[in-house]
């Protein structure tokens, strides 16, 4: 079936008008006793279900989803291919187009797009993917992962529309139930103990003991198997490989190569000089137009919304610079790796819970770990580096042991700045020597 009116035609075109009539006559065929099928005109992106005729209606006023080139949401398999009326296998594979020529496409963090490029990881169990991928065409998981829900505000909806239903309902009782259907997904991540008070981390050759070995704080709380403190490790590497491993994304990883103006404008951080600087003292590293530079970004905050100090939780979150500026500050390319909890931030202990993010850094350095590249279908090394850090200028001080207190708190001007005690505000008065 002919689909390049998605991509050469619009709305109101002949061309068009017979493309979307196509589409529905086979939608209609694969629906079986479905009275609603998700609208992929490019306002609904396949999340919102409606029924044929309001998905006509959409799609003869909105433009179809140019990146939904292969139907899998109405009858089609993941391989391009549908089983016709006769049995026999009807091929029709279709490449995706451009990301960068598309209107649109890179709004949003999309969980059908997660999902789908989850699919190889399930070829020995091909049951469990099914599991997932029907869970996942639930209408409410959908508008929460579309509209970026609260997982508070989700459960006060779920709540309320559990009660409004049947009793014999199968809504998900709250957010927490709902999220489960990610489970099988398998980016894993690590529960590891550490001292109350900042000093170790019990992994390694620690991870057997009861005390710290610095302070000789108990690694529990009074209730017995209950850890005093956990640092959450979401480990980096699945998280590049899973990246890789969707043509589309591994294909953006080297838009700083292949995709940049390079007109001496300053607009990316490759067009910046530490970028040029970094090219030239390692060409090795340059080579690999696929190795990643990274920005480290971390800080404090509470939680629960509140000015109270009680509880703190500090998250660290990876940015990836391969990525054009539209994309590499969208949630769905931040990669949150650590989450300290505790009644107060890290601060200059903050090296501390670092150590296993670091370990997996210094492997992506030095040696890197084998990748597949979806996009030119190849295993490649890929090595990463961090490129720069981003944070205010407390957690500039704990992030990097300068002192940002007293006469020289800045680390450029450092003994060109002249301070002054102000006995009244007990506070440092500070200028710039010139």
């Amino acid at each position: 079936m002919d689909r390049s009116w998605i991509s050469n035609s619009k709305p109101g075109d002949p061309q068009y008008e017979a493309g979307i009539r196509d589409f529905v006559n086979f939608a209609v065929q694969n629906a079986g006793d479905r009275s609603r099928l998700p609208c992929p005109c490019f306002k609904c992106h396949n999340f919102l279900y409606r029924r044929i005729d309001e998905i006509l209606g959409h799609l003869s006023k909105n433009a179809f989803d140019r990146t939904y080139t292969r139907w899998v949401w109405h009858g089609e398999n993941f391989e391009g291919t549908r089983t016709s009326d006769s049995g026999n296998d009807v091929h029709d594979v279709h490449e995706r187009p451009d990301v960068n020529d598309i209107p649109n496409a890179n709004e949003g963090d999309r969980l059908g797009d997660m999902i789908r490029a989850a699919q190889d990881k399930f070829a020995e169990n091909p049951a469990t993917f099914e599991g997932v991928l029907k869970d996942s065409e639930t209408p409410y998981i959908q508008v929460a992962a579309s509209h970026g829900l609260t997982d508070q505000c989700f459960d006060e909806v779920l709540e309320v529309f559990k009660d409004m239903l049947p009793d014999d309902n199968v809504l998900a009782s709250g957010a927490c139930e709902a999220k489960k259907i990610l489970i099988p997904m398998g980016l894993p991540y690590e529960k590891i103990h550490a001292c109350p008070n900042d000093c170790v981390l019990y992994q390694n050759e620690r991870e057997s003991l009861k005390n710290c070995p610095v302070c000789n704080a108990s690694r529990y709380k009074e209730k017995v198997g209950v850890p005093a403190k956990v640092l959450w490790y979401f480990p980096i590497v699945p998280k590049f490989k899973r990246l890789f491993s969707n043509a589309d994304d591994a294909q953006k990883l080297t838009w700083h190569f292949y995709g940049r103006d390079k007109d001496g404008l300053l607009r990316h951080l490759a067009d910046s000089p530490q970028w040029r600087f970094i090219d030239g003292k390692y060409p090795e590293f340059r080579k690999e137009k696929r190795n990643l530079r990274l920005a480290l970004s971390t800080d404090g905050m509470n939680p629960f919304g509140s000015l109270s100090s009680m509880h703190s939780a500090c998250p660290v979150i990876l940015v990836t610079y391969n990525l054009p500026p539209s994309l590499c500050m969208k949630r769905k390319y931040m990669m949150l790796t650590l989450l300290i909890f505790g009644p107060k931030q890290p601060g200059n202990d903050i090296d501390v819970y670092l150590a296993p993010l670091i370990d997996d850094l210094k492997i992506l350095w030095e040696k890197g770990v084998k990748v597949f590249d979806a996009h030119q279908n190849e295993t490649f090394n890929l090595r990463a580096m961090l490129f720069c850090t981003i944070q205010d200028f407390p957690a500039y001080g704990n992030l990097s042991g300068y002192t940002v207190k007293g006469k020289t708190a800045c680390p450029i001007c450092e003994d060109r700045i002249k301070g002054k005690w102000l006995k009244n505000s007990k506070k440092i008065e500070r200028w710039l020597k010139l």
